[in-house]
């Protein structure tokens, strides 16, 4: 079963903003391909204003094998779009493509040790 990581952001009007999503799914490929983990696909997605949207990246990565996907919200806070919008998309993938396996890692916000790492930023 291959295994994919969504990165999955908000979007944004200004194309450098949806430039370091798109940098940052690539620079977790690299990573996860150095570390052999078993994510063969890494790829980056948009709720609004940027491209790909969400259900088109799914819909890519299935075509290309993938039947364990993981969202990675790219998210500071639990607002809405983590909340409701993502579980949303979730239900609706699975639907879809019913031998599909979705789920979701915390959000960046809630994960353990963030305050660690922006402390030792300083």
């Amino acid at each position: 079963m291959t295994k994919a990581l969504l990165v999955v952001a908000h979007g944004s009007r200004r194309a450098q903003s949806n430039q370091e999503v798109l940098g940052l799914a690539e620079s977790l490929a690299q990573q996860l391909k150095q570390q052999s983990s078993d994510v063969a696909l890494v790829e980056a997605a948009f709720l609004e204003l940027a491209e790909p949207l969400v259900p088109s990246a799914i819909e890519k990565l299935y075509a290309q094998g993938c039947r364990e996907l993981v969202f990675y919200p790219h998210f500071l806070a639990a607002g809405t779009h983590v909340v409701n919008d993502l579980p949303c998309l979730t239900e609706q993938a699975k639907l879809r493509f019913p031998d599909l396996e979705v789920h979701s890692v915390s959000h960046l916000g809630g994960m353990p040790g963030l305050a660690g790492f922006i402390a030792g930023q300083l």
